[in-house]
C-alpha cells in the first residue's frame, strides 16, 4: 500500500477585494452605493424640521436667534475649518481655537481633520479623479452627491495633515466629535431658546435642524457653484470662479478663482466693496488680540496673475481678429509685375514695401474715389502716411486685411530680413500670433522714408 502523496498544488491567491465605488451602478445594486448615514443626517434630519415646521410656530425671537447662530456655526467653518486649520491662513489664540472648533461642529459636516484634509485633496487635485468633491462629475455630484454616495477613500488624493494632528483641539474635537454635534448642533440652541423666551420646540427645529441645514447647503455651494457660476479673473486653466451671488451665500467664499490662486491669504474678497464677513471677522479678531499672523499674498503677485489672466482673454480675442496675412508668408512681387498688374485693371497700391489690393475699397474710400485711384500702382508710402495724423490706427488696421504681396528689395521686406539676420524675434501672444500693437503697423511710418541722395 503506497503512502499518501502531499498536495503540491499552489494555493489560488485570494482575491482582492473590490470597494462598492468603484463598480457599476445597476438595479441591483444602487442601494449599496448610497451612503445611508449621510442621506439620514444631511437630507433625512432636514425633511424632519421642515415637516415639524409646519405645526411648530416660528417666534420673531427664534428667528432672530436663528439667523445670529447660523453666523456663528457659519463662520466655524469658514473661518474656522477651512481658512484656519485647512489653509492656515492666520494663526488664532487658544480661546478663538476652541470658540470656532465649538461652533464648527454645530455646523455637522464632519470633524476639523477629516474637513481640512478632504479640502487639502481638493486644492492639491482640483478637476481631477483624486478632487473628492470634483464638479467634473457634475454639479450635482461636487454639491451633494459626493456626500450621499460611498466614495473609496484610496481614490482621494493624499495630503498632509501632520500639523492637525498635533493640533490638541483639533485632536479633542475628532474625538469627541459627535458629542460635539448633538451639544452645539442641537442642545445649544435649543436650550438658548427655551431658557430664554420658552420656545424649546421652536429652537431645536428653526435654530437647530433648519439652522444645520442651510449652513450645510451654504458650505455645499463652494463646492460646487463656486465652480460653475462667475468669472475667472487669475487664471482659467481650472474651474473655481469669482461671483458675488456665491459669495452673498457662504459668508464671503465665493470670490473662489482669487482663493484657489492665493490660497495662504486670509482674504477671498480683497477689494473694499466685496462681501466677505468671514475677512472682516478675523480682522476683528486681530484687532481683539485673538487672531495673529494675518497672511496676505503680495499686492504685487495678485497683479501679477490678473494682467497674465486679462493677457490670455485678449489673446483668445485676438485669435478670433482678422490681422491679414502675415508678412513672411506673402508672395514676393516684381515692381514691373506689380505696375503691370495695375494697369491691367487690378486695383493696387504699394505702401512701406507691402501690396494692397483695395479695388473692392475704392468706392468706400472716405477721402473719395481720386484720392485713393491716385497711388495705384505707384508707391503710396507717402501719401498714405501724409495729413496731420497719416491716416488713422483704424485705417492701417484695415488695410492690413488688403495684403496680397510684398515688393522684392522693399523697405519692409529688408526690415524682416534684417530681423531674422539678426535672431530678433517679434512679440506673439499666446497663440503665437505676432502683437500687432496701435501705431506699429507695418504701414505706419510717421518720419519720412529715407532715400538715397542723386550721385
Amino acid at each position: 500500500m503506497s503512502a499518501p502523496t502531499a498536495d503540491i498544488r499552489a494555493r489560488a491567491p485570494e482575491a482582492k477585494k473590490v470597494h462598492i465605488a468603484d463598480t457599476a451602478i445597476n438595479r441591483h445594486n444602487w442601494y449599496k452605493h448610497v451612503n445611508w448615514l449621510n442621506v439620514f443626517l444631511i437630507i433625512g434630519i432636514p425633511l424632519y424640521g421642515c415637516i415639524q415646521a409646519f405645526w411648530v410656530p416660528l417666534q420673531l425671537k427664534t428667528a432672530i436667534w436663528a439667523v445670529i447662530y447660523y453666523f456663528f456655526t457659519g463662520l466655524g467653518i469658514t473661518a474656522g475649518y477651512h481658512r484656519l486649520w485647512a489653509h492656515c491662513s492666520y494663526s488664532a489664540t487658544l480661546p478663538l481655537r476652541i470658540w470656532l472648533a465649538a461652533v464648527g461642529g454645530g455646523a455637522v459636516e464632519g470633524s476639523i481633520r477629516w474637513w481640512a484634509r478632504d479640502h487639502r485633496a481638493h486644492h492639491r487635485y482640483t478637476d481631477t479623479d483624486k478632487d473628492p468633491y470634483s464638479v467634473r462629475k457634475g454639479l450635482l455630484y461636487s454639491h451633494l452627491g459626493w456626500m450621499v454616495m460611498k466614495q473609496n477613500p484610496k481614490r482621494i488624493g493624499r495630503t498632509d495633515i501632520s500639523d492637525l494632528n498635533e493640533d490638541p483641539v483639533v485632536v479633542w474635537q475628532h474625538r469627541n466629535y459627535l458629542k460635539v454635534v448633538f451639544t452645539m448642533g442641537l442642545a445649544v440652541p435649543m436650550l438658548v431658546a427655551g431658557l430664554g423666551w420658552g420656545d424649546w420646540l421652536g429652537g431645536f427645529v428653526y435654530a437647530g435642524i433648519l439652522r444645520i441645514f442651510f449652513v450645510q447647503q451654504a458650505t455645499f455651494c463652494v463646492n460646487s457653484l463656486a465652480h460653475w457660476l462667475g468669472d475667472q479673473p487669475f487664471d482659467d486653466r481650472n474651474s473655481p470662479r469669482d461671483h458675488v451671488i456665491t459669495a452673498l451665500v457662504t459668508l464671503g467664499e465665493g470670490y473662489h478663482n482669487f482663493h484657489h490662486e492665493f490660497p495662504s491669504d486670509y482674504r477671498n474678497a480683497i477689494e473694499w466693496h466685496q462681501y466677505d464677513p468671514t475677512k472682516w471677522s478675523i480682522w476683528a479678531w486681530k484687532q481683539l488680540g485673538l487672531a495673529y499672523d494675518l497672511k496676505k499674498f503680495r499686492a504685487n503677485e495678485i497683479e501679477k496673475g490678473r494682467v497674465q489672466q486679462l493677457q490670455k482673454k485678449l489673446d483668445r480675442k485676438r485669435a478670433t481678429l482678422d490681422w491679414g496675412t502675415p508678412l513672411d508668408q506673402l508672395p514676393v512681387m516684381e515692381w514691373d509685375d506689380y505696375v503691370e498688374q495695375a494697369k491691367n485693371g487690378r486695383g493696387l497700391v504699394a505702401i512701406a514695401g507691402v501690396v494692397h489690393d483695395v479695388t473692392d475699397f475704392i468706392k468706400d474710400h472716405p477721402g473719395g474715389k481720386a484720392m485713393i485711384s491716385s497711388g495705384i500702382g505707384k508707391d503710396a508710402t507717402a501719401m498714405f502716411n501724409g495729413g496731420v495724423y497719416y491716416h488713422s490706427n483704424a485705417a492701417h488696421n484695415l488695410l492690413s486685411t488688403m495684403r496680397v504681396g510684398v515688393i522684392r528689395g522693399g523697405c519692409e521686406v529688408e526690415i524682416w530680413k534684417r530681423a531674422q539676420k539678426e535672431n530678433v524675434e517679434y512679440v506673439r501672444d499666446g497663440s503665437g500670433q505676432r502683437v500687432i500693437r496701435a501705431g506699429e503697423q507695418p504701414t505706419k511710418i510717421p518720419e519720412p522714408i529715407p532715400t538715397a541722395d542723386a550721385a
